[in-house]
């Protein structure tokens, strides 16, 4: 949050219109590039932030969705040993149980003494079909899951399905979260018509939960452009796009030939140099200055 507000800002400022004609261009009206001046201390003060434009590396990616899935590898599905009369049950659904804790008591049909049923892992109870005096039949009792590991699975369509492969970077975000990781293997998915990107997670301090949205980008390749600038910086002006160019404490708005970007940096192909000092953050503020002083010269 900016420590002072925008009026502030368009109170402190100064907007210096710099006339351009356009008579020997068969042009009647005469059009105006707007400089702002804004003092680098309160500049600062307003948290406008300055970047130098220079070479970047810009990264492909495919944007993919789908779900978290508990590790079938960590999920137990508990059943009775014996038929019999269930006499206990001593856990419930989201009950964390240990390796080994006694899960269920049950009488044994045919010998009439009673039995334990254990935690063969350590994990959370996902599922409760058990209660006294039930019989058990051959039915599932509980089911446990350790949800300490869980995957991501996303559908790639066939359009998609070139550009992606297993052992690429993988962009994960649940939520507000945002997960680095990678593409473990490309799987099947029976009678769909897509494949599967199943991507491995950590889940001891994310506590994500099965059947959770999901979406990812996938990084598929990289290409180096000779100049560019943070996505944040772009704003549009006058039916331009460009950014507010900073020379000693004017900033004066630049339009850009734009190329290739990415989450958070653009390619620029023409309108400023190599080492051009421009706004990266908070340039809204600076355009909302322009405009502020455009309407109040219209009035």
């Amino acid at each position: 949050m900016n420590k002072y507000p925008l009026t502030l800002l368009l109170l402190m400022s100064i907007t210096l219109p710099v006339q351009t004609s356009f008579a020997d261009e068969g042009h009647d009206e005469e059009e105006y590039e707007e400089i702002s001046r804004i003092n680098d201390n309160l500049a600062a003060q307003v948290e406008i932030v300055t970047a130098v434009a220079s070479p970047a590396i810009i990264n492909q990616t495919v944007t993919v969705y789908g779900k978290v899935t508990q590790a079938p590898e960590h999920l137990n599905v508990i059943q009775a040993r014996f038929p019999g009369v269930i006499k206990s049950v001593n856990f419930s659904i989201g009950d964390i149980v240990k390796k080994g804790d006694r899960l269920i008591t049950i009488e044994s049909n045919e010998s009439l003494k009673t039995y334990s049923v254990r935690a063969p892992i350590s994990g959370t109870i996902l599922q409760r079909q058990a209660n006294p005096g039930e019989l058990t039949q051959e039915r599932q009792l509980l089911t446990i899951a350790n949800l300490d590991t869980v995957w991501a699975e996303f559908r790639i369509y066939p359009e998609k399905q070139r550009k992606v492969s297993s052992g690429y970077s993988v962009m994960v975000l649940v939520n507000e979260q945002r997960i680095q990781s990678q593409v473990a293997h490309i799987v099947s998915a029976a009678y769909k018509p897509y494949m599967l990107a199943r991507v491995k997670l950590d889940n001891t301090e994310l506590k994500l939960a099965p059947g959770q949205f999901a979406k990812a980008k996938i990084y598929t390749g990289k290409f180096e452009v000779s100049l560019a600038v943070e996505k944040e910086a772009i704003q549009e002006l006058g039916g331009r796009l460009g950014v507010f160019v900073k020379e000693d404490e004017s900033y004066e708005f630049t339009p850009l030939n734009l190329g290739k970007s990415d989450d958070n940096l653009i390619e620029v192909i023409s309108g400023i140099e190599k080492g051009s000092e421009y706004v990266s953050k908070n340039s809204y503020l600076i355009k909302a200055d322009i405009l502020k002083s455009e309407a109040e010269d219209n009035d």
